[in-house]
C-alpha cells in the first residue's frame, strides 16, 4: 500500500524541469538558426534587388552592341558601338569566341574564374567573375554568390573603415534628429559599401561576350533595415524564450507548493502521514541503513478528546502543535515524526539497544506530560521494532511502514484503560492474537452452520433450600479443528465484528428448543436466561425477533429470560426502555447482568422496568468476600431490589460463608462454583432429574408429617408451599 501511494505521489511530483531545459536549449538553437537563415534570406533579397539593376545595365549594353554590329558589321560600326558603350560609363571588355579581348574600357580587374548564377525572371544563368582586386564576392558553384570572408575582412579593414565611421555618424544623427530635419535629407549623405564583381553575357549567338564590372551597392539604410529585421525577429524569439523560462520556473514553483501542501498536516503545519511514508521509505531503502535497527512509534495523547470538550478544538490543536514541536526537537537528524490523525503521531527512531530506546521514550513522555501543568496530559506509546535480520528476511522487499505502524498501534491498544502514561512493545503474542482473530472470523459462519457452538447451562440455586431455581445459558465452541474453545477467546471478537447478533439468535433458538424437549419429557423446567448483546438493541424489532424464535419452538415465554449487560443501558435509553416493555408484554422476564460493574447502575434501575438483578461477581471475589464495606453494598442492593419488586441473583459465589450471608440477606438465587459449574445439556438434565426427585421426596415427607393416618387430606398451607408439579409441565 505504501509503495503504491509513493508511486502515485512521484507521478504527481514528477519534475520535468530537465526535459524543459533540454527543450528550451533546442528551441534556442533552432530559433537562432532560424534567425540567421531569415536574416541571410532577407539579405539575399536585398542583394537580388540590387543585382537586378546591374544585370539590366549589362543586358542593355549587350543589346545596344548587337543592334549596331548585326546591322553594320564593318569596323566603323563597331567603333561607333564601342563609343556608345564607353559613354555608358563603367569598366567592361568584349572578347571573341577564343577569349581574346576585342575592346576594353577602364581597369580590367576581372579574375577569369567563371561561374554561373541563377537569377529570378531570367531564362538563362548569369556568368559571374570575381574581382581580382577585391575578390570577396564570387560564385559559389551552386547558382549563387558567396563571400570570401578573409578577403572581406581585409577590405573592411582598409576601404570599409570610412564607411563604418560615416554610417555611425549618420545613425547618431538619425537618433538625434531635430524636428526641422528629415530622414530624406540625411539619406543623400549615406555612405556606401561597394562589393565589386564582373558579369558576362553572350552576344552574337555566342561569337563574342560582353563582361562588365558590376558593383553591389549596400548603403547604411540597407544595413539599418537589415539590423531592424534582425533585431525584430530576435526580439520575438527573446520574448518567447523569456515566456518559456518564466512558465517553466512558475511550473516548478507551483509543483513545489502543491507538493508542500500535499505533505503538510493541516493541524500542526508540519509533516503528515504521507510525508512519513515517503521519507521513511526512502530512509529504509538506503544501503547504509541496512544494518541499523529502527523503531516505528505510535504516540497518542490519551485525554485529547476530553481536553477539547472542556476547552475548545482550537486550544486542542494548539496543544497538538506544541506536541509536534517538542517531539521534533528531540529527534536525530535522520529520524522522522509526523501527525497521523486526531491525537496520534507516528515516529521513526534509530536505536542501538531497547534499553536506550525505552529510556529515551520515557524521557519524551516526561517532557510531553509537562506541556500544560494545569492539566493532566498522559501519553501512550506503542513500539514496533525493525531489526536488520527482520528486514533481510522479508520476502516482499523493503519494510512496510504501514504494517509496522499498525503493529505499533496494536501494541499501544494494550494500554487502553490506563490513565497514566505508558509504553508497550509489539511482540509475537500480539501477532498470535491477530492470527487467531483472523482464524475466528474465517471459521465463524461455518461453525454456526455446522452447529459447532454448544449450549452449556449453569444452574441457579435457592441459597436457603439449595433447590434448583433457574439457569443461565452459556456458549462453548467445540471445533473439530481447534477443539474446545472457551468463550473468552471468541466472544470479544464477535462483539467487535458484529457476528454476536447471529450468536444471540442461535442461543435463543437452541434454548427454546431444549426447553420444549424437556417439557415434553415431563421435567419440572426452570427459567433459563439468555444473554442478548448490546449491539442487538439497535434493532427496533428485537422483541419481535425473540418472540418469533421462541414461538417457533413452541416454548412458553415464562421459561425464557432475556439477560442484558449493564453497559447496554448506556446506549439509546429510549430504545432500550421500549424494547424491555415489549418483551415484558410478550411474557418474557428481563434481567440486568453485572450490576455494580458500571457507574450508572442506580440510574438504570430508576428507569428500566426489570425483573431480575444479577450482582456482579466482583463483589464475591475471595479478597473482597470478608470486606465489611462489600457486605454492606450487597445487602443494600438486595434490599433495594426487593423494594423495586425485583429478584436478585448473586454470580461468582465460591465459598460457603458467602452462601450463608446471602441467604440471611434474602438473596433469591446463587450462581457459582459452590454449587455447579457450567455443564452440557445432558448433564443439566441429570440435575433437573435429581432436583425433581428431591422435590418429590420432600413432598412425600411433608405429606407423611401432615397426614400420618394416610387419609390423603393435606392441609392447604402445605399444598400451596409445594405447588402443583403439573403446573410446571405446561
Amino acid at each position: 500500500m505504501a509503495d503504491r501511494k509513493e508511486e502515485k505521489f512521484r507521478k504527481i511530483r514528477k519534475n520535468h524541469t530537465g526535459l524543459s531545459i533540454v527543450f528550451l536549449i533546442l528551441f534556442a538553437i533552432i530559433a537562432h538558426i532560424l534567425l540567421l537563415l531569415l536574416t541571410v534570406a532577407f539579405f539575399l533579397h536585398i542583394i537580388d534587388s540590387k543585382l537586378e539593376g546591374e544585370y539590366q545595365t549589362v543586358r542593355y549594353m549587350a543589346r545596344l552592341y548587337e543592334s549596331i554590329v548585326v546591322n553594320n558589321s564593318d569596323e566603323d560600326s563597331k567603333a561607333s558601338a564601342y563609343r556608345l558603350l564607353d559613354e555608358e560609363g563603367g569598366d567592361y571588355f568584349i572578347t571573341d569566341r577564343t577569349g581574346a579581348i576585342l575592346h576594353s574600357r577602364g581597369e580590367n580587374t576581372c579574375k577569369m574564374d567563371m561561374g554561373t548564377m541563377e537569377f529570378p525572371g531570367v531564362s538563362k544563368d548569369l556568368i559571374i567573375y570575381p574581382d581580382s582586386k577585391n575578390g570577396f564576392l564570387m560564385p559559389d558553384g551552386e547558382g549563387g554568390l558567396t563571400l570570401e570572408i578573409p578577403d572581406l575582412k581585409i577590405w573592411l579593414g582598409l576601404a570599409g573603415r570610412d564607411f563604418v565611421r560615416i554610417m555611425g555618424e549618420d545613425w547618431q544623427r538619425i537618433f538625434g534628429v531635430r524636428n526641422e530635419e528629415t530622414l530624406e535629407e540625411l539619406a543623400a549623405e549615406k555612405a556606401n559599401m561597394d562589393l565589386p564583381f564582373w558579369v558576362g553575357t553572350e552576344m552574337l549567338e555566342g561569337n563574342s561576350r560582353l563582361i562588365s564590372k558590376a558593383v553591389l551597392h549596400i548603403n547604411s539604410r540597407d544595413l539599418l533595415l537589415l539590423l531592424v529585421f534582425f533585431f525584430s525577429v530576435g526580439l520575438v524569439i527573446f520574448v518567447i524564450t523569456v515566456v518559456m523560462i518564466v512558465t517553466m520556473i512558475s511550473g516548478v514553483v507551483r509543483r513545489h507548493k502543491l507538493t508542500s501542501i500535499f505533505l503538510t498536516d493541516d493541524v500542526t503545519g508540519s509533516h503528515n502521514w504521507m510525508w512519513f511514508l515517503i521519507r521513511g521509505g526512502i530512509l529504509m531503502k538506503r544501503f547504509r541503513n541496512s544494518g541499523k535497527s529502527f523503531a516505528v512509534i505510535d504516540l497518542v495523547m490519551v485525554n485529547y478528546r476530553n481536553f477539547c470538550v472542556c476547552h475548545s478544538i482550537a486550544e486542542g490543536e494548539a496543544l497538538l502543535r506544541e506536541v509536534d514541536r517538542l517531539t521534533n526537537e528531540n529527534l536525530g537528524r535522520k529520524e522522522l515524526c509526523a501527525h497521523y490523525a486526531s491525537a496520534n503521531f507516528v515516529m521513526l527512531l534509530e536505536f542501538r539497544s531497547e534499553e536506550i530506546l525505552n529510556r529515551r521514550l520515557e524521557e519524551l513522555t516526561g517532557i510531553l506530560d509537562g506541556i500544560d501543568l494545569s492539566h493532566r496530559l498522559n501519553f501512550h506509546i506503542g513500539v514496533d521494532i525493525i531489526r536488520p535480520q527482520n528486514r533481510r528476511n522479508r520476502k516482499n522487499g523493503p519494510v512496510d511502514l504501514e504494517l509496522s505502524y499498525n503493529n505499533a498501534c496494536a501494541a499501544r491498544a494494550t494500554l487502553a484503560g490506563r490513565d497514566d502514561s505508558g509504553i508497550a512493545y509489539f511482540n509475537e503474542s500480539l501477532v498470535e492474537e491477530q492470527r487467531w482473530r483472523d482464524i475466528v472470523q474465517e471459521h465463524q459462519q461455518q461453525a454456526l452452520d455446522n452447529e459447532e457452538f454448544q449450549v452449556y447451562y449453569q444452574p441457579k440455586y435457592d441459597p436457603r433450600t439449595e433447590r434448583l431455581k433457574g439457569a443461565e445459558a452459556l456458549i462453548r465452541w467445540v471445533s473439530p479443528e481447534f477443539g474446545f474453545i472457551s468463550p473468552g477467546k471468541f466472544i470479544p471478537i464477535f462483539e467487535k465484528n458484529g457476528f454476536i447478533t447471529h450468536i444471540d439468535h442461535y442461543m435463543i433458538a437452541h434454548v427454546a428448543r431444549d426447553q420444549r424437549r424437556w417439557l415434553d419429557a415431563g421435567f419440572r423446567c426452570v427459567p433459563v436466561s439468555v444473554n442478548v448483546s448490546r449491539a442487538h438493541f439497535i434493532e427496533s424489532d428485537l422483541a419481535e425477533q425473540v418472540r418469533d424464535m421462541v414461538d417457533a419452538a413452541g416454548t412458553p415465554h415464562e421459561y425464557i429470560e432475556i439477560e442484558l449487560t449493564e453497559s447496554a443501558f448506556f446506549d439509546d435509553k429510549a430504545a432500550m426502555i421500549s424494547t424491555i416493555g415489549k418483551l415484558k408484554s410478550y411474557g418474557f422476564e428481563v434481567s440486568m447482568d453485572d450490576f455494580g460493574a458500571g457507574y450508572s447502575s442506580l440510574n438504570s434501575l430508576k428507569d428500566m422496568p426489570l425483573d431480575v438483578l444479577k450482582l456482579d461477581a466482583e463483589f464475591f471475589r475471595s479478597e473482597n468476600s470478608g470486606d465489611e464495606r462489600a457486605k454492606i453494598v450487597v445487602s443494600e442492593a438486595v434490599r433495594l431490589a426487593k423494594q423495586l419488586n425485583m429478584r436478585t441473583v448473586a454470580e461468582g459465589v465460591e465459598a460457603r460463608d458467602q452462601v450463608d450471608f446471602l441467604a440471611e440477606q434474602g438473596c433469591d438465587m446463587i450462581q457459582g462454583f459452590i454449587f455447579d459449574k457450567p455443564m452440557p445439556g445432558n448433564e443439566f438434565v441429570m440435575r433437573m432429574q435429581s432436583d425433581n426427585k428431591k422435590e418429590v421426596e420432600d413432598a412425600d415427607q411433608r405429606t407423611s408429617i401432615s397426614d400420618p393416618e394416610g387419609t390423603g387430606d393435606v392441609p392447604e398451607d402445605v399444598q400451596s408451599e409445594n405447588g402443583d408439579p403439573a403446573e410446571h409441565n405446561q
